[in-house]
């Protein structure tokens, strides 16, 4: 069962989001790199879309208990699932809620050293 309630925002720009909390530290000083990351690739996903003429629909998947993928893009009948993590190495676990409602998606990692290839 997935939750309908609560919404993720996001910013089309990170400057937007820096500006609104009063935060230009640069990004060795932040306590939010995940956060900022998130919002970039999101953001930069959507333009990607926008910019190739995709089809793709994007989701945000949480259930009940809190279990959730940063973002899920429906294209073609098939599901795609993203987990994005600042740090290169850091390995997120295939929720298996997800994995068993939605058979044959796929699932991978997004890491600030591997996703020019999610944006670009």
């Amino acid at each position: 069962m997935r939750s309908k309630k609560g919404k993720k925002i996001y910013f089309h720009e990170n400057g937007i989001r820096n500006s609104i909390i009063r935060n230009f530290n640069p990004i060795s000083l932040r306590t939010d790199k995940g956060a900022l990351f998130e919002n970039f690739l999101i953001s930069e996903r959507m333009k990607k879309i926008g910019y190739t003429g995709s089809n793709a629909t994007p989701y945000f998947w949480r259930t009940v208990q809190q279990q959730e993928i940063d973002y899920v893009e429906e294209d073609a009948n098939r599901l795609d699932a993203f987990e994005f993590k600042w740090k290169s190495g850091s390995k997120a676990r295939q929720p298996g809620t997800f994995m068993k409602a939605y058979p044959g998606s796929s699932f991978r990692d997004v890491t600030s050293s591997d996703f020019e290839d999610f944006v670009m």
